[in-house]
Order: C-alpha cells, then structure tokens, then sequence
C-alpha cells in the first residue's frame, strides 16, 4: 500500500524498499498473517507520533474517581450539617463519590434509628447531584453510607436552574420596557 492508502499491488521485497526509499518514507509490515504479507510506505516516526499523542490525549479525559469521606455524629448541630452536606454536594458535583460516615461514642450506640435519620437528611439534600450506591450498614460503632455523582440528576438540576433563569431575565427584560399604553401624551388643558 501507498503513503497515501492506495494499493501498489504485491511487489518483491526490493522493489517495495526501494519504492519506499524514492519517497524517503519506511516500509512498515501492518498484516504478516496474510498471504503475502501486507506492507505499507509510511513515515513510521510520524506514526508513532501520533499514537503517543492520541494515548496522552486518552488518558488526560480519563477520570479519576476518588471516594471522599465526610464524619457526622448523631447530635451534629444545625450548622455543622449544613456545612457538611454543603461538602459533600461540591464533591459529588465534582465527580467524587462519598463515603458517609456517622459515628457512635457512649451509649450513643444504642440508638442507631438517630444515625439512620442523620443519613436520610444528607440523603435528601444531595438528591439533586447524588444517589446513595452503598445504604446505611453499621460496622462497628459506625455507620457507613456511600454516594456516588448521579449524572441524570445533575443535568436535570442544571436545566431546570438554566429555565429558571431565563424566565426571570424575560420578567426583568418585561419590566424594564415601559408599554405604549401606559405612556400617554399629557392633556393639554385650556385656562
């Protein structure tokens, strides 16, 4: 075959190199289970080239997924939640899955129904960008819950803000265009 994919025909060995060498090109083997061997006129360091660019051009869109991992307690006040749970979205939308982790001191573990509950709510504020991979288990003094990034439901969350948005730039465009039938000329008045 040719450089530029055309077929030459089967050519002896030396004539292929030779053909090859006219074009200052090499003579690269690509199928030497068939019968006779395919052999192709190429610049084989290009090639190599671009098969390395391609695999770094692979493996940068690769994703690394890194499980995070957030501790709540079960008497966990208000604000320390919502901070937490704030976390744990930002990772989730990141792309990071989540390992939940609620742990017991004390008679605290006693009462697992309080760490279930604690779950649930982080549960239900990362609906929008996560979905629960792993449900609540107890290890231990601990209970454990993993959440992995929900695709489906982010670009679902994001339409919605995106309409949102327009709509309030439409009401705001409305607003700020005054109507023709509110601007009516004064009257003259005759004294």
């Amino acid at each position: 075959m040719g450089p530029d994919g055309q077929q030459i025909g089967i050519k002896p060995l030396p004539e292929a190199l030779a053909i090859a060498r006219a074009q200052d090109l090499d003579l690269v083997e690509v199928a030497a289970q068939a019968n006779p061997p395919v052999c192709r006129v190429m610049d084989y360091g290009k090639y190599k080239y671009e098969a390395a660019q391609k695999a770094k051009e692979s493996r940068r869109k690769t994703t690394n997924v890194v499980i995070k991992e957030m501790k709540y307690r079960p008497k966990i006040s208000g604000g320390d939640f919502d901070t937490k749970t704030r976390k744990v979205e930002k990772f989730l939308a990141e792309g990071h899955k989540v390992k939940v982790t609620l742990t017991f001191r004390g008679r605290e573990v006693y009462h697992p129904e309080l760490g279930k509950k604690i779950l649930d709510q982080v549960e239900e504020a990362v609906k929008d960008v996560g979905r629960v991979e792993i449900f609540p288990r107890i290890d231990g003094r601990n209970m454990t819950m993993v959440l992995a990034p929900d695709k489906r439901a982010q670009a679902a969350a994001q339409k919605a803000k995106a309409t949102a948005e327009a709509e309030a730039e439409e009401a705001a465009a409305e607003q700020a265009t005054p109507d023709a039938s509110s601007e009516a000329p004064p009257s003259e008045s005759s004294d």
